[in-house]
């Protein structure tokens, strides 16, 4: 008989990566059209840090245990699916409870796993690629020859922003960073121009390598801070999609006055408090346009490193850091 148990990386004291332990939760119980999938890898996100740190807001319904993408194998389906069988290797985005041996997932939003994929490969796939295709294509509309703005360009969105900005025909495509080895990397996978948050004025350099027309599109995860940059960043009919607010929410002394006159269209999105009915879509056109290229190689999901599950502390100061160049991986033992 199956254990209603599970071993869980659980926070047992908020505020920093060394309040995370691993100890024994409840197996979570699977609907009539989940999945219940044996986790062998999931990958870091910096939300998973917010949420550590009590300042993310959870999902209702979802599950407190952090993570949001996995890959493993399925153990038990519930009395509804007809797409999986138990053994079957999967991947996905779910709405928490991913640093955990177990987590159950919706049928729809399962994603088969290619022989050519490791476990890791996988892993490193869904929210970053879902989240990069989300913010170019469903918000920000981009189109083949535009300008395009990323900022962030070394983090994991940014990453695949690059790839897929490239391969969407994007003209100039112009990324932020912290450090010249990490602008270097950005243009080493498709980025165009490269901007030094810490030693140049991103509008000033947009205005340039644009001849002044700035960019049609751009894909910011800073918000207060880089607010008034980024309309000025914005071509006429600009698209701004917003991922996050590293930088804060309140802005001082804002000028709305372009959003009018260069009809601007500004719109966020945190991809978990999405609908299954939004995500199952946004999976399905990731699968039908973005996998089938990682699988070819033309898109590369980037691993920045990987960690057994017993470091996950080590993990997470990783990437508060923000050293990396690609995603973090964590793998999860059985015993």
């Amino acid at each position: 008989m199956a254990s209603n148990t599970m071993l869980a990386v659980v926070v047992k004291e908020p505020g920093s990566a060394s309040g995370m332990v691993i100890e024994s939760v409840p197996r979570p119980t699977v609907k009539e059209t989940d999945l219940l999938v044996k986790i062998y890898a999931f990958g870091l996100n910096r939300m998973d840090i917010m949420q550590r740190d009590g300042h993310y807001p959870v999902p209702k319904g979802a599950p407190s245990t952090l993570g949001v993408e996995f890959a493993g194998v399925v153990d038990s389906i519930g009395a509804d699916v007809v797409r999986y069988k138990p053994g079957d290797k999967v991947f996905g985005l779910v709405y928490g409870g991913a640093y955990a041996q177990y987590v159950t997932i919706a049928e729809s939003m399962a994603i088969s796993m290619p022989e050519s994929l490791s476990f890791q490969q996988a892993a490193a796939i869904p929210e970053v690629w879902m989240t990069a295709y989300q913010a170019l294509f469903f918000i920000n509309n981009l189109k083949t020859g535009e300008d395009i703005l990323i900022h962030a360009g070394a983090s994991s969105v940014g990453i695949a922003a690059i790839q897929l900005a490239k391969q969407a025909g994007a003209n100039k495509i112009i990324v932020t960073a912290g450090s010249a080895e990490k602008l270097e990397f950005c243009k080493g996978i498709g980025a165009t121009h490269g901007i030094n948050y810490r030693t140049q004025d991103f509008q000033e350099e947009v205005q340039q390598i644009t001849s002044g027309n700035g960019v049609a599109a751009i894909v910011d995860f800073i918000g207060a801070n880089y607010w008034n940059s980024n309309i000025g960043s914005l071509a006429r009919d600009g698209r701004m999609c917003m991922l996050a607010l590293m930088g804060g929410a309140s802005v001082d002394h804002a000028d709305i006055g372009p959003i009018l006159m260069k009809r601007l269209k500004i719109e966020g999105s945190t991809l978990r408090s999405r609908d299954i009915t939004y995500q199952t879509r946004l999976r399905d056109a990731v699968v039908e346009h973005v996998l089938p290229h990682i699988l070819n190689g033309e898109l590369k999901a980037i691993i920045d490193r990987e960690y057994p599950w017993g470091d996950i502390v080590q993990a997470h100061r990783r990437m508060e850091a923000n050293e990396t160049k690609g995603k973090i991986i964590v793998t999860v033992k059985h015993e």
